[in-house]
């Protein structure tokens, strides 16, 4: 499906604020989870889940256009009670100590849509291991998976989803759009800039044919904070 708006969020833009980073490894006040650890919310998991089911994976952002494990068809979803949102805090991956990063999580209140994305039944124990050892690493939990039901065009689905951990300390907000703009614009870590992780997942939506008007404001935003960057007019930071 083609893009139907142009973005003002452009690669030639995102460059301007890639810098190179080193990993600095797992923050203070977290501790990497182990194999066993993995391996016990594997079962548990597996546990909850029909056997010999394919498993249905509700994305909604990078897991749309970098995924996990291999997927085998995906349709539109929509999940109710809960928004996308820039609500986790990085200062690893795709910000810094020094530069601090948001990353987009589902959120309380609203509704999302996104993609349901099957695994195939022989292969859901496998893809679940790769699945909860990209999307949560440390302990206590940033992002920590449940069970929803989401709604396509072929009924009500259940499927899996990774859910901000409101009581974690990487959970951070709320931010205005300016705010999160500010931080988008200039953040950046090991694995790249959080406008870049903007751009992808934007692009990606609208090749799917996802509008998502508070995504598409905030693209327009970072693009012109990075803009005035590199004209030397530094835009005024949004208060925190």
């Amino acid at each position: 499906m083609s893009r139907r708006h142009k973005m003002s969020l452009t690669a030639d833009l995102v460059a301007l604020i890639h810098r190179h980073v080193l990993d600095p490894g797992t923050p203070p006040g977290f501790e990497p989870l182990t194999d066993q650890d993995h391996d016990q919310r594997q079962a548990a998991l597996l546990a909850s889940h029909p056997k010999g089911e394919d498993l249905w994976l509700f994305a909604y952002g990078s897991l749309i256009w970098k995924p996990a494990c291999e997927v085998d068809g995906q349709r539109h979803a929509l999940l109710r009670g809960w928004h996308r949102k820039f609500c986790l805090k990085l200062v690893r991956y795709r910000g810094s100590a020094e530069c601090p990063g948001l990353m987009m999580a589902l959120d309380i209140g609203g509704s999302c849509r996104g993609v349901a994305q099957r695994i195939p039944a022989q292969r859901v124990e496998e893809c679940l291991g790769q699945l909860l050892r990209r999307e949560t690493s440390v302990k206590p939990a940033s992002n920590v998976p449940r069970w929803v039901t989401v709604e396509t065009d072929k009924g009500k689905q259940r499927a899996l989803a990774f859910a901000i951990n409101r009581k974690g300390p990487t959970y951070c907000g709320p931010h205005t759009l300016e705010q999160t703009a500010d931080i988008l614009a200039r953040a950046c870590g090991h694995w790249g800039s959080g406008a870049e992780y903007l751009m992808h997942t934007v692009a990606h939506l609208e090749d799917l044919g996802i509008h998502d008007r508070y995504l598409w404001k905030l693209q327009e935003l970072v693009a012109e904070r990075i803009k005035a960057a590199a004209m030397g007019r530094e835009m005024p930071i949004a208060a925190s």
